[in-house]
């Protein structure tokens, strides 16, 4: 191992740069991955050659400077439309089941609503409704057991099931 900085970068740079080709998935964006890790490599040398693992830092900075750039980038695409205005819910393809929640005692319709249609956590759900987390498992066990004898989906036509 060269005790180098430079001797580093020019025995490892190509190795890097596959590295982060399969990350990142294209050449540019593996070229800028490299070149501002070694940016940081260069600043953090001394402490880095100390632990005698130079490749590990630049593979690790490389690895989480994709991943801060994937999270910033994946939040929010620009565009020049103007989103719709309202929306509304499409009729529900099946009334027996609307019957059948409708048949369901309170807690566990609205254990079953929160769960499913508000995606909310059994921790959310409990805090929402005042119960036990345990309490939330078993009125959607028990729900779900009561909609299980109760209804089954309606076929779709010309599906086979």
């Amino acid at each position: 191992m060269d005790d180098t900085y430079e001797g580093f970068v020019a025995s490892r740079a190509q190795s890097l740069l596959r590295y982060g080709y399969v990350l990142s998935g294209n050449p540019h964006d593996a070229a800028d991955l490299v070149q501002d890790a070694l940016i940081k490599l260069r600043g953090a040398w001394p402490r880095v050659i100390n632990k005698r693992d130079p490749e590990g830092y630049v593979r690790t900075t490389m690895a989480r400077q994709h991943i801060s750039l994937w999270r910033r980038t994946r939040r929010e695409t620009l565009t020049d439309l103007v989103p719709e205005g309202s929306y509304t819910d499409p009729v529900p393809s099946d009334d027996l089941l609307w019957r059948a929640l409708a048949e369901l005692p309170r807690r566990q319709r609205a254990v079953l609503v929160l769960r499913y249609y508000e995606v909310l956590s059994d921790e959310e759900i409990a805090a929402q409704l005042g119960i036990s987390r345990g309490t939330v498992r078993s009125q959607a066990s028990r729900a779900l057991e009561k909609l299980r004898r109760t209804w089954s989906p309606a076929v779709m036509e010309g599906s086979t099931r």
